[in-house]
């Protein structure tokens, strides 16, 4: 398998209040919470701080896009202004929305595991290729991505979601499904995706 061409720095999106209560938030377009913001900025302070030729580069190649959930663009224009670049100077692209967890969004996982024990059950027996009702699976979320990140020409700076990550983790790392959908992936903190690796900042 030929190695993805590119380098990208992939952030995710700060805290929220439905991240912080534990609840599934999906495709809801739900915005930081003041520690999100926090972190927004951090994350931002310290890419400019660590890669700052890399970010100016990239900045003068237009080549910072966003999910266009609130979450992610707040999140951006926070980093951004951080690393000293106009806010609102990024693209959005909806390829980079997070999964959607259909029916199970806006409940808890308490709430998700009293309702649907059984679906829950086959969730941990197969997680990659799990869809809840009405939902998306990390399988064909990363069917959706494989197509975008064809059609990039050149390395990106991401600001999007865990499911995203997790499905950027297999499809340009090779990380195994069972073990990239089961990754942790920090808020506040920087992944960089190049020459078929994956390494964390911040």
């Amino acid at each position: 398998m030929t190695p993805f061409p590119f380098r990208l720095i992939f952030v995710r999106h700060g805290e929220t209040a439905y991240n912080s209560e534990n609840r599934l938030q999906g495709q809801r377009d739900v915005p930081l919470d003041a520690r999100g913001r926090d972190q927004a900025s951090a994350i931002g302070k310290t890419l400019r701080a660590r890669l700052g030729e890399e970010i100016d580069r990239l900045e003068a190649a237009g080549a910072f896009v966003a999910s266009p959930l609130k979450r992610a663009r707040e999140t951006m224009e926070l980093a951004r202004a951080a690393m000293g670049l106009p806010p609102k100077r990024y693209r959005l692209d909806p390829a980079l929305k997070e999964l959607s967890f259909g029916e199970w969004e806006g409940l808890t996982w308490a709430e998700v595991k009293a309702r649907d024990p059984k679906l829950v059950t086959a969730r941990r027996a197969d997680k990659w290729n799990f869809a809840p009702p009405g939902g998306e699976s990390y399988a064909m979320l990363a069917g959706r991505l494989k197509p975008w990140l064809a059609s990039l020409a050149g390395d990106d700076f991401i600001v999007s979601h865990g499911g995203v990550a997790r499905a950027f983790m297999t499809l340009i790392a090779g990380v195994p499904p069972e073990i990239a959908a089961e990754a942790p992936i920090a808020q506040g903190r920087a992944i960089v995706f190049d020459k078929g690796r994956y390494e964390w900042i911040g």
